[in-house]
């Protein structure tokens, strides 16, 4: 009997031991880790990531994905989602989410510019784009377009343009059109622009690519997709952007941005990580690196991006464009999208 009594005992104590272990390493891991689903592509974003990590010693898991299906993803997990954080590329993405958001706070977050984060702390820019009309200027030249987006639904179009209504930004300046036009006048561009027959793509970086092979003389899409191609294949490349003059819908300024899930198990990590993209290392990086609006004060612009304030942007919040219920509504009601 006493044997059995000290093989029990030794028993419960290795398991004890072993679930105290367990317990120890999972906390641990916890402590040492960040899971992020992020609409933007790794291309972009992934070197960044991969330099917080390296300098912070967090493991970091990054979904990949478009930011309409992530923001899904996130909605249908719910409280069982096991992402931290929300990379989106757009305000629309964040809107749909940021019931499901922790108020954001930190010392650096009062450093952006309120044009680029939430009115009620949910989320907050990391940086930013302006939409304009990628063009090809074998074709035409900047005096030959028109001052307003709505100009594009001439029948002189027709056959000529390139758009992506499946992509977030796309949706986005959509939505910035119902809030400056109402609905029934975006109803009519929509439709303007589908009768001149358009060329459909999935992302902006086709369209460039179109417009500079010759496919499509012009381009709905963001600003920095072009300066890769610079990059890349030299000022030789006959295309260029065009910034709007007439301050509508079309020259919109958009911001990509994150915030964390109130049921994020690494809060302080994700604290960490959006303070670390909000830094002037980061900033300079989207400023340098990938053509972007840097979102706090004091980072100096690449030399091939307009300044902000010669850019004749419409008034809109960036809280005003994350709601896409109309925007998804109205797209699907004029046939764009299915």
């Amino acid at each position: 009997m006493n044997k059995i009594f000290i093989y029990v005992s030794v028993f419960v104590l290795v398991l004890s031991l072993a679930l105290v272990s367990a317990a120890c390493t999972d906390r641990n891991k916890s402590q040492d880790s960040l899971v992020i689903y992020s609409g933007r592509a790794e291309e972009l974003v992934g070197p960044l990531i991969e330099q917080f990590s390296n300098e912070t010693g967090i493991k970091v898991e990054v979904r990949y994905g478009g930011t309409p299906e992530l923001a899904a993803t996130i909605l249908e997990e719910g409280k069982n989602s096991p992402a931290d954080i929300f990379y989106a590329q757009d305000p629309g993405g964040l809107g749909a989410v940021e019931h499901l958001f922790t108020d954001f706070s930190g010392e650096l977050a009062s450093k952006v510019n309120p044009l680029f984060k939430s009115s009620d702390n949910k989320w907050i820019g990391i940086s930013g784009r302006a939409r304009v009309i990628v063009y090809n200027t074998e074709k035409m030249s900047e005096s030959e377009l028109p001052g307003d987006i709505w100009d594009f639904t001439a029948k002189e179009w027709e056959g000529r343009i390139g758009w992506a209504p499946t992509n977030a930004s796309f949706q986005t300046m959509v939505t910035a059109m119902i809030v400056l036009w109402g609905e029934e006048k975006t109803s009519q561009w929509l439709e303007g622009i589908n009768s001149n027959n358009p060329k459909s793509y999935d992302k902006n970086t086709a369209i460039v690519s179109a417009v500079g092979s010759g496919e499509i003389d012009v381009g709905f899409t963001n600003h920095y997709y072009l300066f890769r191609f610079l990059e890349e294949e030299g000022e030789s490349f006959p295309a260029r952007n065009y910034h709007l003059r007439d301050a509508g819908p079309g020259s919109v300024i958009l911001v990509s941005g994150a915030g964390i899930l109130e049921t994020s198990k690494n809060q302080e990590n994700a604290q960490k990580f959006l303070d670390y993209m909000i830094s002037q290392t980061s900033q300079e990086y989207f400023a340098n690196q990938t053509y972007e609006y840097p979102v706090i004060e004091g980072i100096g612009l690449h030399a091939l991006l307009k300044p902000l304030s010669d850019i004749t942007a419409p008034s809109v919040s960036v809280s005003e464009l994350a709601d896409l219920k109309e925007t998804l509504k109205l797209l699907r009601d004029t046939g764009i999208v299915p």
